[in-house]
């Protein structure tokens, strides 16, 4: 019965899930709403087990599920730890390669902040460590939510032929040379590219990427002449040279596409880490398209995750702000 209480819940708000995707894939409260309804399902579960009413093999995958994922925790830790010197020895020390590091750190220091509470029974330390807990809940939340929905959003296919394929850019080799990264844009972009070409309307190309101060030429040109040299026809290829962020990759874009041709449909190719932050920029000034994203290196990919997940974060602030300032007060007033 107790399973009841939490199982309704879960249905409802995955058939909220369903109708806010159906409408627009591209928001955040998606992902939040997925979230919300794996937690349902699974405290569902836990209270089915705890009451005694669950089937056996029940009973014992939600217990080995519990002990899994509790032990998971400290294996993120030190895989996070592991893959941040990893960063450092390939991209260098900068602040955003040390991103999982710093992660894995804190999950460590989280973990050995509860345990001291336990053992020592201070009441004080017992305080910060529930608010501490309950943040690191909050945040935890968030992420698998955000991690889940990403997978979720990068396997959704475009049902239809588009007139342009815009590539998002993301800077230069020694000021002129496609580094890997961009280059695997550059490759989905084509396939995409080569596949409706197949079927009679090949779309148009466009280059997205101003010129960085440490660069030569503007990243759409170097972008360019590589599609080119890889079989584009020149005459498929636009070159978009001003923009500097991902917000002005498609502003910028979708200003030609509009001149071009007003009744336009689009894909953005990114890197698969950046697919759904960059939907979310699409949606947010109001270009509608959808996203797709090309392989990153697996080194790389769960820094470039969590950064992802930061941006988001920080750009939601106030809200974020506002239940992380309650969920401390709260755990202090335990």
């Amino acid at each position: 019965m107790a399973s009841l209480v939490f199982a309704v819940p879960a249905g409802l708000s995955f058939l909220l899930f369903l109708s806010r995707v159906r409408r627009d894939p591209r928001r955040f409260s998606n992902a939040v709403l997925l979230g919300l309804t794996l937690v349902l399902v699974t405290v569902a579960l836990l209270a089915q087990a705890a009451d005694g009413s669950a089937p056996a093999p029940l009973f014992w995958a939600v217990t080995l599920t519990v002990l899994l994922l509790a032990l998971s925790v400290l294996v993120l830790a030190f895989f996070l730890m592991a893959n941040g010197v990893q960063m450092i020895r390939k991209e260098g020390p900068r602040p955003a390669n040390l991103l999982s590091g710093l992660a894995g750190v804190s999950i460590l220091g989280v973990v050995a902040l509860a345990l001291t509470a336990d053992q020592t029974n201070s009441a004080p330390l017992q305080h910060v460590a529930d608010a501490v807990l309950l943040v690191s809940g909050y945040v935890s939340y968030l992420f698998v939510s955000f991690l889940v929905y990403a997978f979720f959003y990068a396997r959704l296919t475009v049902r239809q032929d588009v007139d342009y394929v815009v590539v998002l850019g993301s800077g230069l080799i020694g000021g002129s040379r496609v580094p890997p990264l961009l280059a695997s844009r550059l490759d989905r972009a084509r396939a995409v590219y080569e596949r409706q070409a197949a079927r009679g309307t090949p779309p148009v190309l466009i280059t997205s990427g101003g010129r960085g101060p440490d660069e030569d030429l503007p990243e759409a040109d170097a972008m360019a002449a590589y599609l080119i040299a890889h079989g584009i026809p020149e005459s498929h290829v636009l070159r978009e040279d001003r923009s500097r962020t991902t917000e002005e990759n498609l502003r910028f874009s979708a200003a030609i596409m509009q001149e071009r041709h007003p009744e336009y449909r689009f894909v953005a190719v990114t890197n698969n880490f950046h697919v759904f932050r960059a939907a979310l920029t699409a949606r947010r000034t109001g270009i509608d398209g959808h996203v797709i994203g090309s392989p990153t290196a697996a080194y790389f990919w769960p820094t470039a995750t969590i950064r992802e997940f930061t941006a988001i974060l920080v750009h939601h602030k106030k809200i974020n702000l506002g239940v992380c300032t309650l969920l401390t007060l709260f755990g202090a007033l335990l």
